[in-house]
C-alpha cells in the first residue's frame, strides 16, 4: 500500500476520534458535526470541476474522507475500524447525477 494512503488512514481515524471527544465533552453535538460534514461534502460536489473535469472515481476520492468521517460520527462508541468504515462508505455511495 502507498505510504500516503497509510498516513491518510491514520489522519482520518485521528479526526474521527477527535470528533467523538468533542461530542463526549459536550463541546459539539453529533448532529452539529454531521451538519458540518454534510456542508463540506455538498461544497465539494457542487464545484464545477467535480462534474466536468473529474471521473466518477476521482469524485469518490474527493468525497471519501468526508463520507468516512460522517459514518464514523454516526457509528456507536467503541473502537473505530478503518476497514469497516471504508466498506460502509462504498456500500452507501449513490451514483452522481450524470451517472444515471
Amino acid at each position: 500500500m502507498n505510504t500516503a494512503n497509510l498516513q491518510l488512514e491514520g489522519l482520518l481515524l485521528a479526526m474521527a476520534e477527535l470528533n467523538r471527544t468533542l461530542v463526549a465533552k459536550g463541546l459539539l453535538a453529533a448532529d452539529e458535526i454531521e451538519a458540518a460534514l454534510h456542508r463540506a461534502e455538498a461544497s465539494a460536489t457542487a464545484e464545477e470541476r467535480m462534474s466536468q473535469d473529474l471521473s466518477p472515481a476521482n469524485r469518490d476520492a474527493v468525497c471519501f474522507p468526508i463520507r468516512l468521517l460522517r459514518l464514523a460520527n454516526a457509528s456507536p462508541q467503541g473502537e473505530l475500524s478503518f476497514s469497516i468504515l471504508t466498506r460502509d462508505v462504498g456500500a452507501s455511495k449513490a451514483p452522481y447525477n450524470d451517472q444515471r
